[in-house]
């Protein structure tokens, strides 16, 4: 009898066990191990921070995947998407797709900026289904070209986002690419310019100081061009609650002038007030001279070293 007992408590235990791995296994998520190789990459919009992208999206698990496209991105729409491989455990896409990032201009023009792909299954949050990358099928083709960019690598990630309004946690599949703006295109379209008015206005302190007014000219002149060109390179990129290194060299630009029109302003007023004014006024001239031809290349130098450097 007491065998008999013993045997239906295991037999209970055993069934009660299987029942909650059973249970268990219901309810573990399926896992959809992904790839993106990316075949382009349009122009990136800097005042939008959108950009297209044409890629093939590799897509496996070991149980059954829904059959229309259960996938979607979130940072924008695909135009196109042609399956290729539809099987009940495999997809394969190319995809034509629409899509946004976040710009960080801190260091613009000498930016790097991280365009990202992420893709979200529509309905089904974490604990029903989990992205995993395909470290294998994903890259980008050699032969890519970003205008103006160089390509500084990918990488492929999962995360889990959450939604607090819906209290709902999804699984996302992030492709990262990081690109860097071509450092010797971006001096030349964006300092170039300046550098040749300061040069102009640096050229101007040569002359005499009866000839104070044409340096008061050059000087008006360039602080009125320079601010003219600091407003169409700002009209390139989105309006943004921080200064760019770019910014940050026009008011340096700005500072100089200033201190050029008040420099040449105290040597047109000594000019003026006779024999021993002139020759305060060449004095200061003297003075503001040194200044300039040493102050300004140190200061834009030192302004380049700390931001290269930092």
């Amino acid at each position: 009898m007491k065998s008999l007992y013993s045997f239906l408590l295991t037999f209970l235990l055993v069934l009660a066990g299987a029942y909650g791995y059973c249970e268990e296994t219901a309810r573990k998520p399926q896992i959809i191990r992904a790839g993106i190789y990316i075949l382009s990459l349009g122009r990136l919009d800097m005042a939008t921070g959108s950009f297209v992208v044409d890629m093939y999206l590799s897509l496996k698990s070991d149980d059954d995947m829904p059959n229309n496209n259960f996938f979607e991105f979130i940072n924008g729409r695909p135009s196109s998407v042609e399956c290729i491989i539809d099987k009940p455990k495999e997809k394969f896409y190319r995809i034509l797709a629409n899509l946004t990032t976040t710009m960080d201009l801190h260091r613009y023009p000498f930016d790097t900026q991280k365009i990202e792909i992420i893709i979200e299954d529509k309905t089904r949050p974490t604990n029903e289904v989990q992205f995993v990358p395909l470290k294998e099928e994903c890259g980008f083709d050699a032969s890519i070209i970003f205008p103006g960019w160089n390509i500084e690598g990918m990488e492929v990630v999962t995360r889990d986002h959450e939604y607090p309004a819906y209290d709902e946690v999804f699984s996302q599949l992030v492709c990262t690419v990081t690109i860097s703006r071509i450092r010797l295109n971006a001096f030349m379209k964006t300092f170039i310019p300046v550098i040749f008015l300061m040069l102009i206005v640096l050229s101007s302190f040569i002359l005499n100081p009866e000839q104070v007014t044409t340096r008061l000219g050059a000087i008006s002149s360039a602080l009125v061009a320079s601010a003219m060109f600091h407003i169409s390179i700002s009209n390139q990129i989105p309006p943004s609650g921080y200064l760019t290194f770019a910014d940050i060299f026009m008011i340096l630009t700005y500072l100089i002038l200033l201190c050029c029109f008040c420099l040449s302003i105290g040597v047109y007023l000594l000019q003026n007030k006779g024999d021993a004014g002139k020759i305060s006024a060449k004095k200061l001239n003297r003075i503001s001279e040194y200044l300039v031809f040493i102050g300004m290349p140190t200061l834009y130098i030192s302004l380049f070293l700390f931001f290269f450097y930092s």
